[in-house]
């Protein structure tokens, strides 16, 4: 994916000026929440002002506008149109993979401990139907793997530490098992290429690395899977032939073959024009180019968090938890907050993310910040 990208030089804080927000914050907190470009807000907007002026009679254009968005997130993680679904959350993401497999007793899903909720909440209540479910440090993933594995479900980037999971590995294990990713945390700021991770399906939230609206998210779904995989969200979109408004079929729906079979529903427009834009901004840019920023800045950032004496767990991601034994992570970030620099604390350690649009002098207030609530010498 990277060669096709454009070698030219970013101009990264012409990058950062198109997101307002960040005139004023020192803003470190995108595994919480992403900023959205001012011509997200835009977007939106010129979409309700369309609809005024048309009194919503171009509706089904809408549509043509969706697909345009569907073709440039198969391109960011090298998939086709086909294979991308429209969703508004991972939890509708998961519950499509959960309630599409034919679960028998004695059957098993796999996923990493500690793990984000969706992704033990849900498969926790499958053990009712006589499924086993395992939650597994990564050192003993390969010891769980068994003949009848049916699901293995990770986070991309775990949302506590920022572990990266090694899905490459993690696939190779399981070849027989449904191979479910939720790419929300990291999604818009490091590489995925379904192809080449051989992901079965791939679950983005867009509010976080995405820089969209929350409600606007998107699924990819391998062809071969959406051969078995049935779809359980089913409403007027779902027979094939949906666009034919004035003759809609009556009847058992015969679904498409691509993964809008998935859909079934009116998706909330406005967010996706928003999510559109911060896809263009992707594209351009080039997502090994990002992922290259967005690591340089975590190195740099790791490295004055030792100075400061903290320690950073799995510096090979964009979300560091940080851990300074000088104060609780909750008073740290509640004290940064007080000067305008915006983190997070999970579970005992200070969670530090970086994005496309941090820089060097981010880092710099962080430290000072750090120094003064846990009154260090830098």
């Amino acid at each position: 994916m990277g060669s096709e990208q454009t070698k030219a030089v970013v101009n990264w804080e012409e990058v950062r000026s198109l997101f307002p927000s960040l005139a004023n914050k020192t803003f470190l907190n995108s595994a919480t929440m992403g900023q959205l470009p001012q011509s997200a807000s835009d977007a939106v907007m010129a979409h309700l002002q369309r609809r005024d002026a048309t009194a919503a009679v171009d509706a089904p254009k809408w549509f043509d506008d969706l697909d345009r968005l569907r073709a440039k997130l198969g391109k960011l993680v090298n998939a086709t149109a086909d294979d991308i679904a429209f969703i508004p959350s991972t939890a509708h993401g998961l519950a499509i993979a959960l309630n599409g497999i034919d679960w028998q007793p004695g059957d098993r899903v796999i996923t990493l401990s500690p793990e984000f909720p969706n992704n033990t909440y849900a498969p926790s209540l499958l053990t009712r139907k006589g499924v086993e479910f395992i939650e597994t440090p990564i050192e003993d993933f390969a010891k769980h793997v068994n003949g009848r594995t049916r699901l293995v479900m990770v986070s991309a980037l775990n949302y506590v530490t920022g572990f990266r999971a090694p899905l490459k590995e993690m696939r190779r294990l399981c070849p027989g098992a449904l191979f479910y990713v939720d790419a929300t945390q990291g999604c818009g700021a490091v590489e995925f290429d379904v192809q080449d991770l051989d992901i079965d399906m791939l679950s983005v939230h867009g509010y976080k690395w995405m820089l969209s609206p929350t409600g606007a998210g998107f699924l990819y779904v391998k062809p071969s899977v959406r051969q078995w995989l049935e779809p359980n969200v089913v409403g007027w979109r779902s027979h094939h032939n949906w666009r034919d408004w004035s003759n809609l079929h009556h009847g058992m729906p015969e679904f498409s073959t691509a993964a809008e079979r998935y859909e079934g529903y009116f998706p909330a427009m406005p967010l996706y024009y928003a999510m559109e834009q911060s896809v263009d901004l992707f594209l351009k840019l080039g997502t090994a180019t990002i992922e290259a920023r967005v690591l340089d800045l975590a190195t740099r950032l790791r490295a004055k968090v030792e100075s400061l004496g903290g320690t950073v767990q799995h510096p090979d991601s964009p979300i560091l938890a940080c851990r300074f034994p000088q104060m609780d992570s909750n008073q740290i970030a509640a004290r940064l907050q007080e000067l305008n620099i915006i983190v997070s604390a999970r579970h005992g350690l200070l969670r530090v993310s970086v994005h496309l649009y941090n820089n060097e002098a981010d880092l710099d207030r962080f430290a000072e910040g750090v120094n003064h609530a846990v009154n260090l010498r830098a």
